[in-house]
């Protein structure tokens, strides 16, 4: 025992040991408002601030939670895993990076598809994994994709994207960007059968998922506060040399310039969407 622990009173010497008790996590910092919140209270008001609103990131599964009714639920391509086409190394190993956000995430990749119903609402749903590599598009991800369009058009019903992503994954080459051509070229099988496409935008959404499917929806929707984009904005900054616009990339500013549809909070998600799907449809709402 120091000699200064022997000068404190017992009940400092307390204090110091159940603050050393105190969980990790217990508490987070709201990025936009700066508010320390409880994060099982947070994570109650599905990740949305309840001092600010702002919309910090939610996990594929927590999003396919949210929207999906918990019955008759049948997940798509989860046995499609990724592999190492061209042996890619940067400071890791491809595989290495694979198996580390597996097991961050408990994912196979980047994309989780299930069929199920939203509202009693038949519905085939995709959502993109940010944690798992920054959402990045590979061979997986694409395959999952037009797996569950496939499904979409077999079992005649509408087909739903939510976007997190960084954009195409580097470690796949070409593999990747080729991704881009085929999940565009898969959204086409549900406009010629007329069944609806709707993309939403969370944050981020930006590459080549945003340069190819993202935008082709018969709705577009996105989160408040949202980087959507293809480039970085300071990518572009230093490329144009100007200072971009407040708010450049963001949900609302897409919104004032026409390229997006709307902007939907996500708590009220499900009901937007069963609105739209019923609308869509001609389909009585439930």
């Amino acid at each position: 025992m120091s000699w200064l622990q022997k000068l404190l009173p017992p009940k400092i010497k307390r204090a110091e040991g159940a603050k050393k008790s105190i969980p990790e996590g217990l508490w987070c910092k709201c990025p936009k408002c700066e508010a320390t919140l409880y994060s099982s209270d947070l994570e109650k008001n599905l990740n949305v601030c309840p001092k600010c609103a702002h919309h910090h990131r939610l996990g594929a599964r927590a999003r396919l939670d949210l929207l999906l009714d918990p019955e008759g639920r049948f997940e798509i391509g989860a046995e499609v895993l990724p592999v190492d086409p061209l042996k890619f190394k940067d400071s890791k190993r491809y595989p290495e990076r694979l198996n580390a956000a597996a097991d961050d995430t408990g994912e196979g990749d980047a994309l989780v598809v299930m069929q199920g119903a939203l509202k009693t609402l038949p519905v085939v749903i995709a959502a993109f994994e940010f944690e798992f590599m920054g959402g990045s598009m590979g061979s997986v991800v694409g395959e999952r994709f037009v797996r569950g369009v496939r499904v979409a058009v077999e079992q005649q019903m509408p087909f739903v994207c939510i976007t997190a992503t960084g954009g195409a994954r580097m470690q796949e080459g070409l593999f990747s960007l080729m991704q881009m051509a085929k999940t565009t070229a898969a959204i086409t099988q549900l406009s010629a059968n007329r069944l609806p496409f709707i993309s939403i935008l969370t944050d981020p959404t930006m590459g080549g998922v945003s340069a190819s499917f993202a935008f082709v929806g018969d709705v577009v929707m996105a989160e408040p506060g949202a980087l959507i984009g293809f480039a970085g904005p300071r990518v572009i900054e230093q490329t144009v040399r100007e200072k971009l616009p407040d708010g450049f990339q963001r949900a609302e500013f897409l919104l004032e310039k026409g390229a997006i549809d709307m902007i939907v909070d996500r708590r009220q998600m499900r009901d937007k969407l069963a609105s739209l799907l019923s609308l869509l449809q001609r389909i009585p709402a439930v």
